[in-house]
């Protein structure tokens, strides 16, 4: 069984209720499990969460809240892959199924395609990996990035390449935020999911915005409008 692990707990501090808060016409966390549900990639589209209001909006938009996410699962302090691994063996339990692949998709990752979720999954099964998870490049040269110092200076973090070329210097990936592709194993095992045992499923910046501030928040927005109105 293949499913769609979407983590959305109710205590977001920068931006209250971000989850399911309107963006650009839909509550943020429709969108993702609009995506997941148009994949066809999965058997169930589950939403982790321990807020009521929360579990009410996504059921309303398709997805499953078979279990409430415990408080200990909930705090500002808990990382993805234990929220992951605590569904996955809910979910076991409580169908009494097995799940081969899950795929944590974030709530606010708003420009999300199904067909990602399509190519990550091909990819996890072609490359025989862990993980495979959406990436996209930086912008700039991360080699040449400057620090201010204390006594508002500025410095170079890798000063060796003043002079190199920004043609010359290896092109860098961050992490895009938005899904994750893994093995039943992989997560349960708690491995990191960046390394040798991942492959990238490479997302164009365009389509990458972390939603964190409400000028982030008004960038996505905009940048979500000019994609609609551009195809």
């Amino acid at each position: 069984m293949k499913v769609a692990i979407i983590p959305a707990r109710g205590g977001s501090k920068r931006i209250p209720r971000k989850n399911i808060t309107e963006f650009c016409g839909l509550p943020m966390i429709a969108r993702s499990i609009e995506a997941a549900l148009e994949s066809g990639c999965f058997d169930r589209v589950v939403v982790s969460t321990d807020d009521t209001e929360i579990a009410e909006v996504a059921r309303q938009y398709g997805a499953e809240i078979p279990f409430m996410r415990p408080a200990e699962l909930s705090d500002d302090f808990t990382s993805t892959q234990p929220v992951i691994a605590h569904a996955i063996n809910t979910l076991q339990a409580e169908s009494k199924q097995s799940i081969t692949l899950a795929c944590c998709i974030y709530a606010t990752a708003p420009f999300i395609q199904a067909e990602d979720l399509r190519i990550g999954l091909n990819l996890l099964q072609e490359q025989q990996a862990d993980f495979a998870f959406s990436v996209t490049s930086y912008a700039f040269p991360i080699q040449r990035a400057l620090r201010i110092t204390p006594n508002q200076r500025v410095e170079m973090l890798n000063p060796e390449h003043f002079q190199t070329r920004s043609q010359d210097l290896e092109e860098a990936w961050h992490d895009a935020g938005q899904f994750y592709w893994g093995t039943r194993e992989a997560w349960l095992s708690g491995q990191p999911i960046f390394g040798t045992h991942a492959t990238p499923v490479v997302l164009p910046r365009h389509r990458v915005q972390d939603i964190d501030t409400l000028e982030d928040w008004d960038r996505a927005e905009f940048l979500f409008k000019a994609m609609q109105n551009s195809e």
